[in-house]
């Protein structure tokens, strides 16, 4: 067992010693464009069957209206939007990616601040300076048991994003050091999510639970709600109870000069990261060669493919995201990786059935999660040998500023092609001169 004081406490003493002077230039940047790659998922997500009836429960019980539901005329409480608002970011598989812990880490982070943001008035700079620190937070807690902590099944985009969402939360509050680790402390005995939810709506719970109750912690220690002195590293704390021993040095290693959200991968394709470079493979050849019948696939990469997206046997949109066959068929098929392609319609169509089980998967620890091969044989006899050594999207091979509003106002005509999200995509450029953005999220939702 741990015992191991002051793990929390360096972390709490970056979040509130920390400025807007002290952040780079290229992390603020990023940090906008991980605000402008988190609206248009969560519009790609706001009207998918899991937030429809999360909504319907939660308006229940919800009396107020002080914050917004991206993409949606309805109000609720600011703890609920910000379940919400996570839970749409993260249902379609489309958020962004930490590439070295596999955390998505906006989703659970900016819909607290924004919620949040909703109820005091924060300016643009106290925004993007919350949210870098709740990223680094959470990804540092993630690096100390990655990559043991996913592998043995614990969603680690849920279990580490409720201390990022509790640190920024924290930040836009003001807390002391004490308060904000009673607020991570808080956050700790909430902390949970399993990988056994994939492919499931619950999965999205998750999420939404991490913004959610890291937001109410935070709110709780402003008000004076302890919690332990070292909830981290603790002979009982979270570190001891997952079950991983961690390798503490990388929770401080080079903190406050080395920012891990300059890791960030944005998808271009609605499905699980580790499926990226296949995708980029396939499709790139089935746009030389649109014509030619597909025997056999043959794919290989990281032993993460295998074990969260080697699912031959699907029967929803759902589990779609998370199977590699799924994706290469679909991608044959149709010649496209898009939402369209992870639905219920595309898992019955009948050649895409068919093609899914032509699909193999081995795994080579020679591969990073960002590179993959890809055999293809076509009918008459011929094999096509794929690479992809950077994954379209990650941080080695990044979409551009461009690419992110394009994906933004893709997932904003998808449903509403009367939706101007122009002046969105502005806001955000601009968040560094705003002194209130409280309505930043309401300029995701049409008007009329």
């Amino acid at each position: 067992m741990l015992d191991k004081p002051n793990v929390t406490q360096s972390l709490a003493h970056l979040v509130v010693t920390t400025r807007w002077e002290d952040i780079p230039r290229p992390v603020r940047h990023q940090a906008k464009r991980s605000f402008l790659n988190f609206f248009a998922v969560a519009l790609a997500g706001c009207r998918t069957s899991p937030v429809e009836i999360a909504l319907r429960s939660l308006l229940e019980f919800s009396g107020g209206k002080q914050a917004t539901v991206v993409g949606r005329a309805e109000r609720v409480d600011a703890l609920s939007a910000a379940f919400l608002n996570a839970a749409a970011a993260n249902v379609q598989d489309f958020c962004d990616t930490h590439v070295r812990t596999v955390i998505h880490p906006t989703a659970p982070v900016a819909p607290a601040l924004l919620a949040l943001a909703e109820m005091r008035r924060v300016s643009g700079p106290e925004l993007l300076l919350a949210f870098v620190l709740g990223q680094e937070v959470q990804a540092r807690i993630g690096l100390a048991i990655s990559p043991a902590h996913y592998n043995r099944g614990w969603h680690i985009t849920s279990t580490c994003g409720i201390f990022g969402a509790a640190a920024a939360a924290g930040k836009l509050l003001v807390l002391d050091e004490t308060k904000l680790v009673w607020a991570i402390g808080t956050a700790a005995t909430q902390s949970s999510g399993l990988c056994e939810s994939l492919g499931t709506a619950s999965k999205c719970a998750n999420v939404g639970n991490s913004a959610r109750n890291g937001l109410w912690s935070a709110l709780l220690a402003e008000k004076g709600f302890d919690g332990p002195a070292e909830p981290l590293a603790g002979v009982q704390g979270f570190y001891s109870a997952t079950g991983e021993p961690p390798k503490l040095a990388l929770v401080t290693e080079g903190i406050g000069e080395n920012w891990e959200l300059m890791h960030t991968s944005y998808k271009p394709y609605p499905c699980g990261f580790v499926i990226h470079p296949v995708l980029d493979c396939v499709l790139d050849w089935r746009r030389a060669n649109p014509a030619a019948e597909v025997e056999r696939v043959v794919v290989r990469g990281n032993p993460l493919l295998a074990a969260r997206t080697d699912r031959p046997n699907i029967s929803t949109g759902r589990e779609a995201q998370v199977s590699v066959q799924h994706a290469v068929a679909a991608a044959l098929v149709t010649g496209r990786a898009g939402v369209d392609q992870f639905t219920d319609a595309c898992v019955h169509d009948p050649r895409v059935a068919a093609l899914r089980g032509k699909v193999s998967v081995e795994l080579d620890n020679a591969y990073s999660t960002i590179a993959a091969v890809v055999d293809i044989t076509t009918a008459d006899g011929k094999t096509y040998n794929l690479s992809q050594t950077a994954a379209r999207g990650s941080d080695q091979n990044p979409l551009s500023d461009s690419d992110l509003e394009d994906k933004l106002r893709t997932s904003a005509a998808g449903w509403n092609p009367q939706h101007d999200i122009a002046p969105l995509i502005d806001a955000v450029w601009a968040l560094e001169e705003s002194a209130d953005v409280s309505k930043l999220a309401s300029m995701a939702v049409p008007q009329g």
